[in-house]
């Protein structure tokens, strides 16, 4: 070809064509600028300032200038937090410039909250959740369990206690929310060997409902047993160790004798409403044709032998938690952290847990380690942004002069009995979970309160706060009100009927269980004196 048959390049040429239908944006009108503006979730982000604003100028305390202050601070943060108008990790930093802004305390104090021994824990114990994760180390736990407890020939009833007691375990010792997100892909598992739901019976589609909210409950009651199942028992021991520093620590150990008998007693119930609402009489003759051990076997067997990383997560897993449980056993057995003499904390320990997993090679791939850095994006900043927040506004009112004030205006409960309130605050902080979608965020509104009410009453403080903490975890009502309820709504299997079916009779049950252990047991563990501070 000539080269004067080649076109000349175009160098001016229209980044779009110059023919043709060009998508133009419709012109921005002030009605629609106006529109945009004057929404609600842009009246929530005016409402926060406005209402610290308000409370500022107008409310008048018979206490220092610095708790009405304090006051607004709560107002702005819980407002935004309550509506969502900003996210919430986001308004978790709120202290960080508004302590120093409304002269309620510097900025180096309020950054102590966000990183003490309690974030130390969950960062150490999130890190060892996602190692557990990338090796299946779940899935496999999760399919001996079920194998044991099937049954053979299957026993519907004693699946359902499995799957219950396999949840209930790893929650154990990993976020509530993280088992129930590891659980229900094994639910699932098993459900997908069921015919389609349009071609169940009846009792195949009720055992089917009853597979999914075993990992929807089964992960927050495993969640009550120990310090790191979930954020609100952390938010306890960080408020009990802010508001009381010289009271006696809450530690690892101490906490799982309380909250695994508790922990235990709901999950007993929950299998036993499961079994009289879900399995039926020939519920075993329907499944035994698609579910027997065979089937779990083979899923066992796919998984192929336990590598040499499966191996060492394990034992990492299981040294973790012996120096937790030995650290500090009682006070006649100190245990091992006596010879640091009280210095190592659980999050000390969780965090050489964790440095543990970035030194073991995995033995896969040469000079790879267990775990590496861009595992750990996946770590819930969200969640421990929420907890520090939750300790800088206790220490705030604490320091401000406000929970002088709170004592004051709860002088009228001094006379009310104890065995009256705690249900009554059980009651109240377990409606208030399904409310607002945090339980943590729940747990850092009402904790500090039961504080003083229990002050009020001159009763021991822990014997408000650890019931009412554990109660904001019972949100069981609705899918809406915690993440793991989200998880098993989201398969399609169970709808809001099925929870309210479950739910209700539970949450009175954890309730009364609460109400009846807090007196009794509680107190012989914390050593708290019934009917005084």
């Amino acid at each position: 070809m000539a080269i004067e048959d080649t076109p000349p390049p175009i160098l001016n040429a229209p980044l779009l064509p110059l023919h043709g239908p060009i998508n133009q944006e419709t012109p921005t009108t002030f009605f629609t600028a106006i529109t945009s503006i004057l929404n609600l979730k842009n009246f929530y982000v005016i409402l926060g300032p406005l209402l610290s604003i308000i409370i500022c100028f107008l409310v008048k305390l018979d206490a220092p200038s610095t708790s009405t202050k304090m006051l607004g601070v709560i107002a702005w943060v819980f407002t935004w937090w309550i509506t969502e108008a900003v996210p919430l990790p986001i308004t978790s930093m709120c202290p960080l410039f508004l302590f120093p802004l409304f002269g309620i305390a510097s900025a180096d104090s309020v950054a102590h909250s966000y990183m003490d021994d309690v974030i130390a824990l969950i960062l150490g114990t999130f890190i060892l959740a996602l190692a557990v994760e990338r090796y299946n180390v779940h899935r496999r736990l999760a399919l001996n369990v079920t194998l044991v407890f099937s049954g053979d020939p299957l026993n519907p009833a004693m699946l359902l206690l499995g799957l219950c007691g396999t949840s209930f375990f790893i929650s154990m010792w990993i976020h509530n929310v993280a088992a129930a997100v590891m659980m229900m892909p094994v639910a699932t598992g098993i459900l997908n060997r069921l015919p389609p739901v349009e071609e169940q019976s009846e009792l195949m589609n009720k055992f089917s409902r009853a597979v999914a909210l075993t990992v929807v409950y089964g992960a927050p009651i495993g969640g009550i047993s120990t310090l790191t199942g979930t954020g609100v028992n952390l938010i306890v021991i960080g408020m009990w160790k802010s508001l009381v520093p010289e009271g006696k620590p809450i530690s690892f150990s101490t906490w799982f004798f309380f909250g695994f008998p508790v922990a235990v007693l709901l999950l007993l119930c929950f299998w036993i409403m499961l079994c009289l609402v879900y399995v039926r009489k020939g519920s075993r003759r329907d499944l035994s044709h698609f579910l027997d051990r065979a089937h779990l076997k083979r899923d066992l067997q796919a998984l192929g032998p336990m590598t040499f990383a499966e191996k060492m997560v394990l034992c990492v897993f299981g040294l973790l938690i012996i120096l937790w449980m030995t650290r500090r056993i009682s006070d006649n057995i100190p245990g091992w952290g006596v010879l640091f003499h009280g210095l190592v904390g659980d999050g000390s320990i969780s965090v050489l847990a964790a440095v543990l997993l970035f030194i073991i090679p995995n033995m896969e791939q040469d000079g790879e380690k267990l775990m590496n850095w861009n595992e750990c994006k996946k770590l819930p900043w969200n969640l421990i942004l929420l907890i520090g927040a939750g300790f800088a506004l206790a220490d705030g009112v604490q320091s401000s002069g406000l929970a002088d004030v709170m004592s004051k205006a709860l002088e009228f409960l001094k006379d009310v009995p104890y065995l009256a309130i705690v249900p009554a605050v059980c009651l109240l902080c377990s409606i208030m979970t399904e409310i607002i979608t945090s339980n943590v965020a729940t747990a850092t509104l009402l904790v500090p309160l039961l504080y003083h009410i229990a002050k009020t009453m001159h009763v021991h403080p822990l014997l408000l706060m650890i019931p009412g903490g554990i109660a904001t975890e019972f949100a069981y009502w609705l899918p809406t009100s915690t993440p793991s309820n989200v998880v098993g709504f989201a398969t399609g299997h169970i709808q809001i009927i099925d929870m309210l079916k479950v739910g209700v009779p539970l949450k009175v049950v954890g309730i009364s269980v609460l109400s009846l252990l807090m007196p009794t047991l509680g107190s012989i563990v914390y050593g708290t004196n019934y009917g005084t501070e």
